[in-house]
């Protein structure tokens, strides 16, 4: 960015989404969300939310929607570009204590997000922006939460406890518990819906997950601390 990250207005920066040839990053301790042009080498749009820590985000690929979690608020907020006007609409959705990890489901109906500080899920249905159901499958600390492409599993992590939390979607209940280490992070799944690979950051490597089987099939060395997990294209 042109601007020092020091900038308070941008202070605390923390999840990125690369959409429409743009960076959109979080600034918690700002209590903002912005994008970032990289052609222009300047940040040309931030709005406040408002929550406190707000943490990781998902934008949709028409840049319209964005979404997401303020960690010590509890709550999960949707912004969105109204269709004949130049501003946007912000809904505040209370959830459970310590939103964090989130995703949306496969079909696009729910949201579903892990709440650290009481160990349980929220869903939001995106039609209504309302909470339709919590869970309760001890997920403290939980960091982040993913569905399977086939969206019929949803993996949590959890930097607070040694397990993997799988979740079976159509029977919201916990299918698995897998021991990973002393704690995870970052979880990356194949387009497949084979294998997951999930950041084991106190001990140093990425966990293999064989979702056939929901068995750990290996692991990957990885240096200190590996946490956020991305593809790498070959050209």
């Amino acid at each position: 960015m042109n601007r020092r990250a020091s900038s308070p207005q941008y202070a605390g920066p923390h999840g990125l989404a690369f959409v429409g040839g743009k960076v959109w990053f979080t600034a918690e301790a700002a209590k903002a969300i912005g994008s970032y042009d990289p052609e222009k080498k300047s940040v040309d749009w931030i709005m406040g939310t408002g929550q406190n820590r707000t943490h990781m985000l998902l934008v949709s690929e028409d840049m319209s929607r964005v979404i997401t979690t303020n960690v010590s608020s509890a709550t999960v907020t949707f912004i969105e570009k109204r269709a004949a006007a130049r501003d946007w609409n912000e809904t505040v959705v209370p959830v459970g204590k310590g939103s964090e990890g989130f995703d949306i489901a496969p079909n696009g109906q729910g949201l579903w997000t892990a709440n650290a500080g009481d160990g349980t899920v929220s869903i939001i249905d995106i039609a209504s922006r309302k909470v339709v159901d919590t869970l309760s499958p001890n997920v403290h600390g939980a960091n982040r939460l993913k569905f399977t492409p086939d969206g019929k599993l949803a993996l949590i992590s959890t930097l607070g406890g040694p397990e993997v939390v799988i979740l079976d979607v159509k029977t919201r209940k916990v299918v698995r518990r897998l021991k990973t280490g002393r704690g995870a992070a970052g979880i990356q799944i194949q387009p497949d819906s084979a294998r997951a690979f999930v950041s084991c950051t106190p001990d140093n490597y990425v966990a293999v997950v064989d979702l056939k089987t929901l068995e750990i099939a290996g692991r990957i060395d990885a240096g200190a601390g590996p946490d956020g997990l991305a593809w790498a294209v070959r050209q």
